[in-house]
């Protein structure tokens, strides 16, 4: 077991032995490197998909507009709508969740390090696939959700396959993922952190895992078929031959529609962390809260022929799924209401986190609102396919996801760097993104109700489309402002923001009881959870200090002045896994099958390396561990 030594300052990131520059990020296992490494990620991913939002937008401003082709639109709204789901806000959640997980149960790491680095990697490299395909013959253009027969060969050139590949490798990351979440919070929570006492975004991560772990394999054994009948010539999905067409509805929204909620959860755990914190009142209804989070996640997998109400599958299937599409949004209830009274009689600091928190409430409640008139089978047939449907998921994901991880990064961005975002131009930027937000949105639920349909690349004038579609356009300006005033804050703040100490908000859970950012150790010693909101209870009751476990401190030393503790060494291995992976993946999408087999080889020799090289491990100093509690 290697000892180090060095002491390394803590705005590098860096665990005291790893490599310096890029070769130290590309192989950390550090769960704060890597969280940080999805957040970049997502973020570039973002300004891809946002840029073919922005292309549509300008395509549908005026009728019979020739600025893209329909076959460019279709590709569009495709890569759009992957981008934002699997490549967006999914990793974003994990980025979040990477970073605060271990620091809010007390733990120096997550329970599989290296499978962490693993699932990272997984989904940049099936983001890389997916958009390769603009290079190699277009993109993928039968939707998102690439119902069949539309992705088929006939109907679709190659990038239906780009569209398998990329989202088996980001799905495989995203499983792994589920599975190290849930049993870090499982098994490693500090002495004390009995489950009720669990802050609620763990909760809500806890939930998230599960819904990945159960509904991930639907949609990998449905783009497993596909992968046989585009690359082998079967035909499960192709009547013609036996198929059946419908089967790849069914098993996609089985994952899909637990998939809105994978989406969300993370999203309904950050707020409830950032009101009660700017409340300055404990959680209101923590435990019916939690109930609450549970049955959503349960009742997920019962509603998912809500996306199929127009198949023909008779009125006692659709009556069914309507009344578990309406009781989801009871306990969702619970959780609005409970937002709302832990507020009602709060000192509340309306800071930028709760500002977005707040604007998260509006918005999401609008969309929970049109979503349950989607629930309604007879309704539904005259909403489906228009764009009503497009204004309701972009309030519930847009209003939703997308305000929650505004306020989370407003939130934790101190808890990351070591400084403060401005909160003057955080302001700005929230009006900014507000506004253009409804603008964009709000007119397309009127668009849909005048039967204006989806996924049109255009519309002839006199339909009464054309100024509502102008308006929605001009809102995306307004929209795309608020995104680049948020890059500008934080390219200031990381340069140039103010030192935020270790608890500028005099918050309430562990996170912010280490210093910002977090020592590479998370915590001197593990810290006794004595109460709901430790730090609020050691504030209030103690020294303003987290009582230290002795038994699970330091391996060497007493913890606070000097010693050492045992982490995780950094390694390459789930790096050069991802990259074989992509080689044999490539080989398979261009048919150069000798590339494939070279692949898969390598695949074979580093994870047979995997299983024999054990992680020796590595002593770290505690550094200043005297100045660690806020």
């Amino acid at each position: 077991m290697a000892a180090v030594s060095e002491r390394v300052h803590p705005r590098s990131y860096a665990r005291p032995g790893e490599p310096p520059g890029l070769w130290g990020w590309l192989t950390t296992v550090d769960h704060k490197r890597i969280g940080i490494m999805y957040i970049l990620a997502s973020c570039v991913f973002l300004f891809l998909g946002g840029g073919e939002a922005f292309l549509m937008r300008l395509q549908l401003a005026v009728p019979n507009n020739t600025l893209v082709s329909a076959t460019l639109f279709n590709q569009l709204f495709t890569m759009h709508g992957l981008t934002m789901i699997f490549l967006v806000v999914m990793p974003l959640s994990n980025g979040f969740i990477n970073v605060i997980l271990p620091l809010q149960i007390g733990a120096r790491d997550v329970a599989f390090p290296r499978l962490n680095t693993l699932g990272l990697w997984l989904t940049i490299g099936g983001g890389l696939i997916l958009y390769t395909s603009w290079f190699t013959g277009g993109a993928p253009d039968a939707g998102w959700f690439n119902y069949a027969p539309l992705n088929s060969p006939p109907y679709t050139g190659s990038g239906i396959d780009f569209y398998v590949v990329g989202l088996l490798v980001a799905g495989l990351g995203s499983l792994i993922t589920g599975i190290n979440f849930l049993t870090t919070i499982v098994n490693m929570r500090a002495p004390g952190m009995h489950p009720m006492r669990l802050p609620l975004f763990m909760w809500t991560a806890v939930v998230m895992s599960v819904l990945l772990i159960f509904a991930m394999p639907a949609l990998t054994a449905d783009l497993v078929l596909l992968f046989f009948d585009r690359f082998f010539g079967t035909g499960f999905f192709n009547p013609a031959v036996g198929g059946n067409a419908l089967l790849w509805q069914q098993l996609f929204w089985i994952f899909g529609h637990p998939e809105v909620y994978i989406l969300i959860m993370p999203a309904f755990g950050m707020i409830s962390e950032v009101i009660p914190t700017f409340s300055r009142k404990p959680l209101f209804g923590y435990s019916s809260m939690v109930f609450a989070t549970l049955a959503i996640g349960f009742m997920s997998f019962m509603v998912w022929s809500h996306h199929m109400f127009t198949v023909g599958y008779g009125p006692l299937v659709n009556s069914v799924f309507a009344i578990t599409s309406m009781l989801i949004a009871v306990p969702t209830g619970v959780k609005i209401f409970n937002w709302l009274a832990t507020m009602w009689g709060g000192r509340i600091r309306f800071t930028t986190a709760m500002m977005y928190a707040t604007g998260f409430l509006a918005t999401f409640t609008i969309g929970g609102f049109s979503g349950v008139m989607l629930a309604s089978a007879p309704a539904d047939l005259q909403y489906n396919d228009s764009y009503f449907v497009v204004a309701h998921i972009h309030y519930v994901l847009i209003g939703g996801s997308l305000m929650a991880l505004f306020a989370a990064g407003y939130y934790w961005y101190p808890k990351i760097t070591g400084r403060l975002l401005s909160e003057s131009l955080g302001k700005w930027q929230f009006w900014l993104l507000f506004i253009g937000f409804n603008i964009t949105f709000f007119p397309m639920h009127f668009l849909g109700l005048l039967g204006m349909p989806r996924r049109v690349f255009t519309y002839p004038p006199g339909l009464g489309f054309s100024s509502m579609n102008y308006v929605s356009t001009m809102g995306v300006f307004v929209l795309t402002a608020g995104f680049v005033l948020f890059l500008v804050n934080l390219l200031w703040a990381w340069r140039h923001g103010q030192p935020s100490g270790g608890d500028p908000w005099d918050a309430r859970t562990l996170e912010w009881s280490t210093t910002s950012p977090a020592p590479a150790y998370d915590f001197a010693q593990i810290p006794l959870v004595r109460g709901r909101d430790p730090l609020w209870v050691e504030k209030q009751t103690g020294n303003g200090q987290m009582i230290p476990v002795d038994t699970a401190g330091a391996d060497e030393g007493d913890g606070h002045h000097g010693g050492k503790v045992h982490m995780p060494v950094q390694t390459p291995l789930p790096l050069y896994l991802t990259l074989a992976m992509m080689v044999a993946s490539y080989g398979a999408l261009f048919h150069v099958w000798a590339l494939a087999v070279l692949g898969l080889l390598a695949m074979f020799f580093f994870l047979f390396r995997w299983m024999f090289d054990k992680d020796p491990g590595m002593m770290v100093d505690i550094v200043d561990a005297g100045g660690e509690h806020a």
